[in-house]
């Protein structure tokens, strides 16, 4: 039987964790999918500061999700060093936070070049990051992104049986709306991989597509799941039907939408409510 446990982004609602505590605890969500705690990065934490964010994690009865981590979210042609570098350290972030998955990207690719011309260098520091995370018992999520390399349902394919069992599939279906692909396709051909699900949607912009660096700067054409050309609601059908057991987790996004008013905890509501009511209806 199909189950979607609720999680989501809690730095969408408040920079303080204590605050994105108390609203999740209301909303009865008991778990976080950790990006931005207390006003700083997931990725600049050390072990040592993860585990006190752990412990009043665990004093509150949250769970982590997932190390919403901004590894791969650097230009393909940038320096790698330093970035493998903080990768080797978020796989003890993960321990300390004991969590088994860490989101990741697969490299912007410079404007107007074709990212075929870039495959072997983004696979190549994909392989890097496979090849420090064996042994840890973490495993690795590839979120489908806008203008990375595995911004198209093809490329992601490309990138998971590249690794097979070594990268699996966070699939985001606001993300491919904004690159002008279609959900129900782009399910189809990644199914197989799919662990895990970012919950937004979108209208499709083409003239609005700007590099998603953060949630503060995202465009306002993205929506609470259902209100988009996302197909949400029938990507959760075929997720039930297929028997997923797996995290759903609450991304909105909806910092600049003026039709969703309100703070980051009003719009975050906003966003779980309708989450909640898609999956009411299958």
């Amino acid at each position: 039987m199909a189950e979607f446990i609720l999680t989501g982004f809690g730095d969408e609602i408040d920079a303080a964790l204590d605050v994105q505590m108390d609203v999740l605890e209301r909303l009865n969500i008991r778990y976080i999918e950790t990006r931005g705690i207390d006003g700083k990065n997931i990725a600049d934490f050390t072990p040592q500061e993860a585990r006190r964010v752990r412990t009043r994690m665990r004093d509150r009865g949250f769970g982590v999700s997932a190390l919403g981590s901004p590894m791969g979210k650097i230009g393909v042609e940038e320096d790698f060093a330093p970035h493998l570098e903080s990768f080797k350290n978020l796989i003890e972030v993960a321990h300390a936070m004991e969590t088994r998955y860490i989101r990741l990207f697969s490299f912007y690719i410079p404007e107007g070049k074709d990212p075929a011309a870039y495959r072997d260098e983004a696979l190549g520091r994909l392989a890097a990051f496979v090849e420090a995370a064996k042994g840890s018992g973490v495993k690795l999520l590839h979120e489908n992104e806008k203008f990375i390399y595995g911004d198209t349902p093809e490329r992601c394919l490309d990138i998971l049986t590249a690794f097979p069992g070594e990268i699996l599939c966070t699939y985001d279906p606001s993300n491919f709306v904004q690159c002008g692909v279609d959900n129900r396709a782009a399910y189809e051909m990644l199914a197989p991989y799919i662990r895990y699900l970012h919950v937004k949607d979108s209208v499709y912009t083409a003239d609005k597509a700007a590099l998603d660096k953060g949630f503060d700067t995202v465009t306002d054409a993205h929506r609470p799941a259902g209100q988009g050309d996302g197909q949400v609601k029938w990507i959760l059908e075929q997720l039930k039907q297929a028997g997923y057991e797996g995290f759903a987790s609450i991304e909105p996004h909806l910092s600049n939408n003026a039709q969703v008013p309100g703070s980051g905890a009003d719009k975050f509501a906003c966003a779980a409510k309708a989450l909640r009511a898609l999956l009411d209806q299958i």
